[in-house]
């Protein structure tokens, strides 16, 4: 007898080696296999036999084709599919982590949150999928995935479509689907399913991510038929309590064993869910995230950005972690000096407190930190130390003499911090302990102990920076009083959602898609439970304005990001963190620099030393090629926040653009000082060496990178911004073919374009090609919902460059030009022309590429005359005369 592992081995060799069984189930058996063209893992799925005969391979094929054009952040794409041996099979993308089945089995219950964010993200999967004319139609436990960085995927798409086909069974006679999620509908076999479907199977996945067991169980499928049409939809809150009432009419509308009666789309289950949050008793229960999953295969840690080669939100998206709890109060109504400081202003810095609790509550006693700073900033007699210098001395071994004179500051307030939580949540305190010290002499102004009852905290605050400014002889005005008096929202339960979507801003990279999607869900927990909790509104527009740039853009998020912004402006006109959200969304998601600089402009009449819009009018003034005048409110920003690492590294990106090479060193040395595993401003270091010409001295900052940052992760960030794939040593280049789309957080047009870049060079035009088309597919795609992105014009251009398809390769890369042009983003706008000129070289057309190259040494870019002699993807034009004089100056 012929074994039928040893035939599918055979039959597969020259595209796929198994490696080992991985587990099996109804439909088919999955193994880990190596993908011998792209040398990457991954999964494929063998269909059983009986199911493979019933099917046949053209109708399987047909329907597997639709399933690969889907690419969601939050779906398991398909890669390859086939026949061998009268088998069918095929492949997805071998991801780490492990599926929602495996978590549940070790948790049986997961909290509220944490099954809240699951549902919603493969929710967004599904309705984009559902948006393109396909249906899962077996959702279950088994098929949502959730990856080690937190992100969650929809796997599967294909088989259960391609098994149910248009009559909803199989000739086997087995209903399609597993009959615990399956639809009453789905399990009668009816030929009319539609979307509504999956949104039934996803409610009943989770109510058991809150139940711990499914909304029907039976010993049969047929028992579990039978309540399904027979019983109503059960209560989650029944057995789980604390869920919110709206999130279970939400499952059990879900639920509804008649199709008419669910939501009409997956979009209106979103918003159900994202708009009824967890009110648990007010600051008793802490979050579980996707930390807690366990990995169970081998890929990516968190992702990187993914999408833009230019990092124009990447730059934005550490305003997120500068704005903190202290942002809730910190402007001034005084007009200071050029340096940003008040004449004869005493100086202070408030140092993080210590938190005497457990590691859960250490977001906590950051936002008592924050908020107390913040009061004190209002007040105009004090300069006080921003947020980020103070952060930095967080556990810090340094003595207080040391710190103060490092932030240049006279007296410093620190403080420890205990949330004693009651049972239930009932009797819960806070203890805070703050000591005011002054450095010339070493002695204490004032010591006072705080305790009183958790929903008193903010009175604790307000009363805490009344007692510094009494004891620093700091006369109030009733306007000052008023300040130190605000409260952001009357609901603490609000209060506490946002400080935890504040921290998942500020511990993630600065460009981290995973950690602004769960910042967003907080903020959205705390705009439910207080609507007009105007901050968390400035926040959450924040977060979706960064999200969009540095992740796969969508309208959805663009609308979120708009509506959020001019909310907070409705509620609070006059708080500078309005005016920066405003400003960001102009500047990342319409690019209308103009209207940016202009809300940073009036929040600054405001709050003139607020460092975030300092910060956001340097960014719209580099945008605007205004970039002597961006140096200096850089500086200025600086000046108020020495110890900041995103302004030091802005510093530092603007002076590599100016060419002041030594300057710009400087800036990236301190901060490099500040932050030594921040992918950015290592990349930054790399490229002031290639700007001078110094390809060892690059390649030497790239290494010495990787022994403080996970190699990967400095390597696809090298690869994927400013497209440095080049500079890569033959290791680090070895690496980058092994790494997945997860290193790209999921964006496969990134992760296709770096490697086909990558093996172009090497000379593997067959791998540059297979590349090259996955990336060409998901731009092609990606610009389906934004047409008039830029960059995703002149990317697609680049991979289809790769491909030989010249005409539309170019039409692509001048579209992206005449969208961007250099006198509309002076920032983006030269990388467009510089992806332009490698198009056409790509192409063969040296000349128009010489063009393109010629009037970039004359404007701030990071283009030089050393860069272009060492980078080898400029080679093909070295015969060239023009590029010659180009190269000595002399055109």
């Amino acid at each position: 007898m012929t074994d039928p592992v040893a035939t599918l081995r055979e039959g597969l060799r020259d595209r796929y080696a198994l490696e080992r069984e991985l587990g099996r189930g109804g439909m088919a058996t999955v193994w880990l296999a190596q993908d011998l063209r792209h040398d990457r893992p991954v999964a494929l799925k063998l269909l059983h036999p009986e199911l493979a005969a019933t099917l046949g391979p053209e109708r399987f094929q047909r329907e597997i084709r639709l399933a690969a054009r889907l690419q969601h952040p939050h779906i398991l794409t398909v890669l390859d599919s086939g026949e061998t041996g009268g088998r069918l099979w095929f492949t997805m993308p071998y991801v780490e982590g492990e599926s929602l089945r495996d978590r549940l089995r070790r948790e049986r219950q997961l909290p509220v949150d944490a099954a809240l964010r699951i549902a919603v993200e493969a929710a967004r999967g599904l309705e984009y999928a559902h948006q393109h004319g396909v249906a899962h139609r077996d959702i279950k436990p088994e098929n949502i995935l959730l990856t080690r960085d937190g992100s969650t995927l929809v796997a599967d798409f294909g088989i259960a479509r391609a098994l149910g086909g248009d009559d909803g069974l199989t000739q086997t006679g087995l209903a399609i689907g597993t009959p615990a999620y399956m639809s009453p509908e789905q399990a009668a076999g009816d030929k009319s399913l539609d979307a509504r479907t999956d949104q039934y199977s996803l409610a009943a996945v989770l109510y058991e991510m809150l139940s711990g067991e499914a909304p029907w169980t039976g010993a049969t499928a047929q028992a579990i038929a039978a309540k399904r049409l027979t019983e109503p939809a059960p209560s989650v809150r029944a057995v789980r309590p604390n869920v919110p009432g709206q999130v279970d009419e939400a499952i059990r509308k879900a639920l509804a064993p008649v199709a008419a009666d669910r939501f009409d789309t997956m979009a209106e289950l979103v918003h159900a869910l994202q708009t009824t949050p967890t009110r648990a008793t007010p600051l008793a229960t802490a979050v579980t995230t996707a930390r807690d999953v366990s990995p169970a295969t081998t890929a990516p840690p968190a992702p990187l950005r993914p999408r833009s080669r230019v990092p124009i939100a990447a730059l934005a998206l550490v305003l997120g972690l500068l704005i903190g709890v202290g942002a809730l109060f910190a402007w001034r109504r005084s007009h200071p000096d050029d340096a940003g400081t008040a004449g004869g202003a005493k100086r202070v810095a408030v140092l993080p407190f210590e938190n005497l609790g457990g590691p859960d509550d250490e977001y906590f006693a950051d936002g008592v930190t924050d908020e107390i700073r913040g009061k004190l900033a209002s007040l105009s007699s004090l300069q006080v130390t921003a947020s980020r210098s103070a952060a930095e001395y967080k556990k810090s071994t340094k003595d207080l003499a040391t710190i103060a004179r490092e932030l240049g500051v006279d007296y410093l307030l620190v403080g420890k911090v205990r949330w004693e939580k009651g049972a239930g949540g009932e009797g819960s305190r806070v203890r805070v302990s703050p000591e005011l010290i002054r450095i010339a002499s070493g002695s204490t102004e004032w010591q006072e102990p705080f305790d009183a009852r958790i929903t008193d905290v903010f009175q604790v605050q307000a009363d805490i920076a009344g007692r510094v400014a009494q004891a620093l002889d700091v006369a109030l005005g009733s306007n000052e009083r008023e300040t130190l008096a605000e409260r952001p929202t009357a609901d603490v339960a609000a209060y506490d959602a946002y400080l935890k979507g504040w921290e998942a801003m500020r511990a993630g990279t600065a460009t981290e898609p995973a950690s602004l999607r769960r910042a967003a869900l907080y903020f959205e927990q705390a705009i439910a439970l207080d609507s007009g909790f105007a901050i968390a509104w400035a926040q959450r527009g924040l977060a979706y304005s960064l999200l969009y740039s540095n992740s796969t853009p969508d309208t959805a998020t663009a609308r979120a990001a708009l509506v959020s912004a001019q909310r907070a402006r409705q509620l609070a006109p006059d708080r500078p963190e309005s005016y920066v959200a405003m400003a960001e969304y102009y500047r990342n998601v319409t690019n209308n620099l103009r209207a940016a600089l202009e809300q940073a402009t009036l929040g600054q009449r405001i709050a003139p030393t607020d460092v975030n819009l300092l910060v956001a009018a340097a960014l719209s003034q580099q945008g605007l090629g205004h970039w002597d005048e961006a140096t200096r409110l850089f500086a200025r920003a600086q000046a108020l926040d020495p110890r900041s690492f995103p302004t030091a590294f802005r510093l530092s990106r603007g002076l590599l653009f100016l060419r002041r090479y030594d300057e710009a060193e400087a800036a990236g040395r301190r901060a490099l000082a500040l932050a030594e595993t921040d992918p950015s401003v290592n990349e930054t270091l790399t490229m002031i060496r290639v700007a001078r010409g110094d390809l060892p001295g690059a390649r030497e900052v790239l290494t010495r990178a990787t022994r403080q940052i996970e190699a990967p992760v400095m390597v696809a960030y090298a690869a994927t911004y400013y497209d440095l794939f080049w500079v890569l040593d033959d290791a680090q280049r070895a690496l980058l073919f092994r790494l997945g789309p997860g290193y790209f957080d999921g964006d496969r047009g990134a992760w296709g374009l770096a490697l086909a870049s990558a093996h172009a060079l090497a000379g593997h035009a067959a791998l540059a090609r297979a590349y090259a088309d996955s990336a060409s597919m998901s731009f092609e795609e990606q610009l389906k919902g934004t047409p008039n992105d830029a960059q995703l014009h002149v990317l697609w251009g680049t991979a289809l460059a790769y491909l030989g398809r010249k005409d539309q390769a170019i039409r692509e890369g001048r579209r992206a030009v005449e969208l961007m042009p250099v006198s509309a983003n002076g920032f983006t706008g030269p990388y467009l022309r510089h992806q332009l000129a490698r198009i056409y070289i790509l192409t063969g057309e040296p000349e128009r590429a010489i063009e393109e190259l010629e009037p970039l040494l004359r404007i701030p870019y990071l283009l030089s005359r050393g860069w272009l002699r060492i980078d080898p993807t400029f080679d093909p034009l070295r015969s060239n005369p023009r590029f010659q004089r180009l190269l000595e100056g002399t055109t």
